[in-house]
């Protein structure tokens, strides 16, 4: 094996399944096989694991980086009390929604408690407020706040039965009287419920899918939000679905293993790798983020019609980025655990603070973290880290001025927006994206697959988006291999057809030439060219 590919192995000792070098057979012949599987987090693999069922056991699975899981990363931080590390979730941390006794259930809470991964119920209601000069009481807004979006809710439904235009959760909101213009603690309450789920604010947010994607999860199934504090990492319950089909050292497992172009055809699709291997492929499904994907980290041959490349440009890719502190003791509420901070001047300003030290957490750790999303992500992430540092400690000593807050033991954050193989934390639905322009970005071209949480309609940012896109286009792929016959095995709740998924090549506003004229407030024809010059 290589060096690169011992050293995984051994870091992630039970939980990974080692990974076979493919450049040293390669590099003479592609290697060839059924289906290529670019990516190893929930997507990859659950299509692998959808195929499997499927009597579909020739596929590859690649993957850059040295783990299953993608964007459901843990690291080491801080000590405990023996010495060694704690573990901590640099991205995905929540099961949301779990669901109802003798109703649906959410899979992956389905999978966490197979995995018997240890979680702990976020209360939100488990809530401080703050502001600049500390303790703060605003929080009767979140009434204010929770009987707006009601109305929006109300107001959604009513826009997807009607087939009315879309709009922006921001003019939504407004339209049900909330309007929190230059009050801080109202913004802060606003961020609270929106931003800090969706990483975009309420005016780069789409309305009706915004209502359905939250409704669909949480209403569907249940309110909960479970998070993840296994110290194994909650990608354990990836690995662990993994081993159900793979053996260890399986050559079907690449870690470690850069993409570097996909060259598709009516016939075959070929991988390329950037140390020059390949794989030749009947099918190929493409996991890669929206992220990755509108930053051409992969060249594809030839390049994506203008119908996928529109949807790819048009979704978007949030940033959500967690820093932790850890501290020689504790210093807050430890019964308490969230801290809401309103800035004085910024919207999102290291605004939610939520403490790891408390009941049913890392008891004992110190251990507290703030996040940011959107654009405060995009400017600490291209920062020093003793510049964010400084900035975090000067929140919370105006939080908390009564106390003697001192330099953290441990500190850290990730940078997702600079990850080329993720260029983000997950995606988001944005103003004007349509259902049918969305599912062009679902759609395959030619043998050419995608799948993840972005091309999730109804569960988009969430794993469990990622878990039925998998499925979905495992069990189409499935369907076409093994032939007419085996198709029933596709007709069920996420997939009502085997093959080929739909897309519209063409599509259309809803103004119509003739409309552009002086009755709707457009007397002078856009083509005119009197004062133009070459």
């Amino acid at each position: 094996m290589k060096i690169s590919q011992v050293a995984a192995f051994c870091a992630l000792n039970a939980y990974q399944i080692a990974a076979v070098p493919d450049a040293d057979t390669a590099r003479a012949a592609c290697r060839k096989t059924k289906v290529a599987i670019l990516g190893a987090g929930v997507a990859g693999i659950t299509a692998a694991q959808a195929l499997t069922n499927a009597s579909v056991t020739d596929f590859i699975i690649v993957e850059r980086n040295d783990y299953i899981g993608g964007r459901v990363k843990h690291t080491d931080f801080g000590k405990k009390s023996d010495g060694s590390p704690y573990t901590v979730e640099l991205g995905a941390n929540w099961v949301q929604g779990l669901g109802t006794p003798g109703g649906p259930e959410n899979p992956i809470w389905t999978l966490a408690k197979k995995y018997e991964l240890q979680n702990t119920y976020s209360n939100y209601s488990s809530i401080l407020t703050y502001d600049e000069e500390g303790a703060a009481d605003f929080g009767s807004l979140f009434d204010d706040m929770e009987t707006a979006y009601s109305i929006a809710e109300q107001d959604a439904g009513y826009v997807l039965t009607k087939n009315l235009q879309d709009t922006s959760m921001r003019a939504a909101f407004s339209l049900a009287g909330w309007k929190p213009k230059k009050d801080m603690h109202a913004q802060a309450i606003e961020w609270w419920n929106w931003d800090w789920e969706t990483a975009y604010p309420p005016e780069q947010s789409g309305f009706l899918y915004g209502i359905t994607g939250y409704n669909l999860t949480f209403y569907q199934w249940s309110d909960e939000n479970n998070f993840v504090i296994d110290q194994r990492g909650f990608n354990a319950f990836i690995i662990e679905e993994a081993k159900t089909f793979l053996k260890e050292d399986d050559p079907r497992l690449l870690l470690n293993t850069m993409v570097k172009s996909v060259s598709y055809t009516p016939q075959k699709v070929q991988v390329t790798f950037d140390d020059g291997g390949c794989i030749e492929a009947d099918h190929a499904i493409a996991t890669f983020s929206v992220g990755v994907l509108q930053n051409d980290i992969v060249e594809f041959k030839p390049q994506l019609p203008r119908w996928k490349r529109e949807a790819i440009e048009q979704f978007q890719m949030g940033t959500y980025t967690k820093v932790f502190y850890q501290f020689d003791e504790t210093f807050w509420d430890t019964d308490t655990q969230f801290f809401l901070y309103a800035d004085a001047n910024t919207r999102g300003y290291y605004p939610v603070w939520q403490s790891l030290t408390g009941p049913g957490f890392d008891e004992g750790s110190n251990i507290i973290f703030v996040t940011v999303v959107g654009p405060e992500s995009y400017r600490i992430e291209e920062q020093p880290d003793e510049v964010t540092k400084e900035e975090g400690l000067k929140v919370l000593r105006a939080m908390f001025p009564d106390k003697n807050i001192p330099e953290p033991s441990a500190f850290m954050y990730p940078r997702w927006s600079t990850e080329e193989w993720a260029f983000g934390s997950y995606s988001n639905w944005p103003v004007g994206m349509t259902l049918e322009k969305h599912q062009n970005l679902r759609a395959n071209v030619d043998r050419l697959w995608f799948a993840g949480e972005g091309t999730s309609a109804q569960y988009f940012g969430f794993l469990q988006g990622a878990w039925y896109e998998g499925r979905d286009v495992g069990q189409r792929i499935a369907g076409l291999i093994n032939g007419p016959d085996a198709q029933v095995a596709c007709n069920n709740d996420t997939t009502i057809d085997c093959g080929p998924m739909f897309h519209d090549r063409v599509l259309h506003g809803t103004t119509f030439l003739d409309e552009y004229n002086v009755q709707n407030g457009w007397p002078v024809s856009s083509f005119l060219s009197y004062g133009y010059e070459e």
